[in-house]
């Protein structure tokens, strides 16, 4: 097999890559912008495989409420899929007066339907917000399991800084075709969730 390389060894006079080698680019599929709304869903036709979400300054209406997801197998007529998943956080407080490190085992789900949570205890405060990513790999497989990892940054309603890693994986060999997120209480104040397919 013989190796792909570029000629030149300066970055700025690369103007392409050589064939073969893939760009790994992000492709904005769509943008939704939250304006009071219950939830904001999303269809994934399979055309990748992988899909990355990006969440640009999520705010919520209620205070200290938490930003959840779910997968739909069926178009959207059912967020229900079954999902097992970990959750681990680290926070700081204003005060610098309380930090923690530590897996949240009561926020994982085993074998459960309900929503996964990846924002927990978020404030409602016109200066509290959130941002994060959340990749889900090869959701039209049908003969694997769905992995998904996230992380988020935001705003505890009691001023600390929070930042959730989240991962697990959709327990179904039925295609995901769409996702649903949305507050546990109350809807999206405002933000922008942005849907990215990667080459």
């Amino acid at each position: 097999m013989a190796l792909k390389y570029a000629v030149n060894n300066s970055l700025s006079a690369i103007t392409s890559l050589p064939s073969g080698i893939s760009g790994g680019a992000l492709n904005l599929i769509s943008t939704q912008t939250a304006s009071s709304s219950a939830s904001l869903e999303f269809s994934i036709n399979g055309t990748y495989d992988s899909y990355v979400f990006k969440f640009i300054n999520m705010h919520p209406q209620n205070n200290n409420v938490d930003f959840e997801f779910n997968f739909s197998t069926d178009g959207g007529s059912n967020y229900n899929v079954t999902k097992t998943t970990t959750l681990f956080k680290t926070y700081h407080d204003e005060a610098d007066t309380s930090t923690i490190l530590e897996y949240d085992s009561g926020r994982d789900i085993a074998q459960g339907t309900g929503y996964q949570d990846i924002a927990t205890n978020f404030g409602n405060d016109n200066d509290q917000n959130l941002a994060g990513t959340l990749e889900i790999f090869n959701p039209s497989s049908t003969t694997f399991v769905k992995h998904f990892i996230c992380r988020t940054q935001f705003t505890h309603h009691a001023d600390f800084t929070v930042e959730h890693y989240v991962a697990g994986y959709g327990n179904t060999t039925s295609s995901i075709n769409a996702i649903r997120f949305q507050m546990s209480s109350g809807n999206i104040d405002s933000g922008q969730i942005l849907l990215f397919g990667v080459n």
